[in-house]
This record gives C-alpha cells, structure tokens and sequence, in this order.
C-alpha cells in the first residue's frame, strides 16, 4: 500500500497554523479534498478529526459533510469510539485496517505528532507539502523527534501553483 503524508506548511517550514483570524487556504483544503476522495480514506489525529467534525467535515454516520463516503481512521492511545471514524491504536495499525480494507492508498494528513510517528517508522511513500504564503513565528515542524530518525533521501516528482499563492511540493522517498 502507497502512504502518502499530506500538509500544508508555512514558507518557512512550521505547520500553518489555522484559526478564526487565520483560516486555512481553500486552494490547500480543495487539494486535501481531491487526494483523500482519491485514495477513498485518510489517517488523522483525535484533535484534527475533532477539528473536522466540528467544522462540518466529519466521516461516515456522524450526518455527511464533504468526507462522507471516506474511510476515516483516528489513530488515537486514549479513545475508543468516535462517531464516523475507526480508532486505530498505532500508524501501523491504521495502515493494516486499510490495507485489509482493500485500499491501495492511504493518506495521512494529521498533525507534526501523527506525521512524525509515519515518518520515524519509515511508513510513508510520498510527501505532498502545500507550503502557503505565509510566515509563522512559532509552530511545529516536521521530525521533531530527531533522536529516532536518521536521515533519508527524497526525490522530487512534482511542484505545481494551487492558486492563491500556494505551491504543492510532491516528493518520492527512498526507503
């Protein structure tokens, strides 16, 4: 199964962190939209999908919105039910339900926490970095577990303007 870590990231490299003052860029969210309809799924974090469905963006049976036919998995320690998605206890375990499922891709778009775990047990195929026209003075950055990651090669197999200022960064990684 192909991994494909997705995020959107600041021009200097933090997470872009989005609020009422600060939303995040419909051309980064559409893009979102686009790669999880396409892979029929996606792996987030309890905090982002309770972000989602408080927004209206929740997942099977918790009332529709935008990922409505999608399978959502939450990887979570610390719950066991979320309405419109399956709780999965590790990166692993997420990919394994999918996997079982029948999916040839799964998409994970969570946060540095969820991204880091993919990424420190080397789980993730491709990069898709949405980098906004923005700057961030504080934020959380991608591998902020240097301890347990060792380096690793990626190739570049897109870039492409989203509209909006927003450039999409598309990478391989060696594994």
């Amino acid at each position: 199964m192909k991994t494909i870590l997705w995020a959107t990231l600041s021009a200097n490299g933090n997470y872009a962190q989005s609020s009422p003052e600060n939303p995040p860029k419909k051309e980064a969210l559409d893009d979102f939209a686009e790669h999880a309809k396409a892979a029929g799924n996606f792996i987030v974090g309890r905090r982002t999908f309770e972000a989602m469905a408080a927004s209206g963006g929740a997942g099977r049976d918790a009332g529709g919105g935008p990922f409505a036919e999608l399978d959502i998995v939450v990887v979570s320690k610390n719950i066991d039910a979320l309405l419109g998605a399956t709780i999965a206890r590790s990166p692993q375990e997420a990919l394994n339900y999918l996997h079982h499922k029948g999916y040839q891709t799964a998409v994970v778009a969570a946060g540095a926490d969820l991204h880091n775990a993919f990424l420190g047990q080397g789980l993730v195929d491709e990069l898709i970095f949405n980098v906004a026209p923005v700057l961030e003075g504080k934020g959380l950055h991608l591998m902020i577990d240097t301890d347990n990651y060792t380096f690793k090669e990626i190739q570049l197999l897109d870039t492409k303007p989203l509209g909006g200022g927003v450039v999409q960064l598309h990478y391989a990684v060696n594994r």
